[in-house]
């Protein structure tokens, strides 16, 4: 693959953007229509945010 820093293949189980959009896009979506619905989107994007920052705390 040109311009890639792999020399032969992906590694297996590497997350790309294009992979990362494909499964976050319907997911969010979704999940922010089902929020819509139920009239709890504010608490939604609270916990969404919330776990977000766990994980990049864990993360680092």
């Amino acid at each position: 693959m040109p311009g890639t820093p792999y020399f032969d293949e992906r590694p297996k189980g590497l997350l790309t953007w294009p992979k990362l959009l494909r499964i976050g896009i319907p997911v969010a979506a979704i999940s922010i229509l089902a929020g819509w619905h139920f009239d709890v989107v504010i608490e939604l994007m609270l916990v969404i945010t919330g776990v977000l920052t766990i994980l990049a705390i864990t993360r680092r």
